[in-house]
């Protein structure tokens, strides 16, 4: 693990909820005497309240599912499918790792759309912290065994979605291949377009979970803080943080040159 790479997520979740909450309200506790301290408690509880709330977490989700795309319906002349690795669980049952939620949902679009249009596929995903196999190699493995899909390349080096996008570049460009149909979640889409972009590849964007979000509740309840509303939160803020960074990359580019 390299100290920039934990740098970087520990930034980023001291930055996201909850923690981002939690860090004003112990700052308050922290320097309870001073005259500033209830204010800074304050915005830390509403800060909590309002990422907890579905309409604030379906906005902010469909800001970046606005960015993803359509439903896809055309490869464009893509030469293959990537599907990016969302995470993998530990689940005895299986005997070891299984791709978690995230994942399966993106292995099951792509074999989807493999079978669909008859494009060989690329899973990308290395290793995580606490995994003992390459998310790319589990998901991998779900495609064949249980899909029938078979997987032409396994990224199996990256730890990050801009390390997906670079790695994956490289085995795609000595295929031949500079087009892909690009799998991952409408939140995840629009930060990952950018980076395949970056490295190179022209996308084709397939996101999925498309209209998963609503802002106006169906029912009273739906206005109510929510731990499912709280995680939306927080992958939405993920995204929106990852963009911000790159926007603030191309400016410092811009300002070397």
């Amino acid at each position: 693990m390299s100290t920039a790479w934990f740098l970087k997520n520990l930034l980023s979740t001291l930055l996201l909820p909850p923690a981002n909450g939690l860090l004003l309200l112990a700052l308050a506790g922290l320097f309870r005497r001073r005259r500033w301290a209830f204010a800074v408690a304050l915005a830390g509880a509403l800060l909590l309240l309002a990422q907890s709330l579905p309409p604030l977490a379906g906005w902010l989700n469909r800001t970046l599912e606005e960015q993803a795309g359509p439903v896809f319906s055309d490869p464009q002349g893509a030469g293959a499918i990537v599907i990016l690795a969302g995470g993998v669980i530990e689940a005895a049952e299986y005997g070891g790792e299984t791709p978690n939620q995230r994942s399966l949902v993106r292995a099951r679009y792509g074999a989807v759309l493999a079978r669909q249009h008859q494009l060989p596929v690329l899973v990308s995903g290395g290793l995580a912290v606490d995994s003992r196999r390459a998310e790319a190699d589990v998901i991998a493995d779900v495609l064949e065994n249980e899909f029938g899909i078979a997987v032409r390349w396994r990224e199996t080096r990256s730890r990050d979605t801009a390390d997906n996008a670079v790695m994956s570049a490289e085995l795609l460009q000595a295929a031949g291949i500079r087009r892909v149909v690009l799998v991952t979640q409408a939140f995840h889409m629009p930060r990952a377009r950018r980076l395949f972009a970056a490295a190179g590849v022209e996308v084709v964007p397939a996101p999925t979970e498309l209209g998963q979000y609503r802002v106006w509740p169906e029912s009273a309840l739906g206005w109510l803080p929510q731990a499912g509303a709280l995680h939306a939160s927080y992958y939405a803020l993920h995204e929106w943080l990852g963009l911000a960074w790159l926007d603030v990359q191309a400016l410092l580019r811009r300002e070397e040159s």
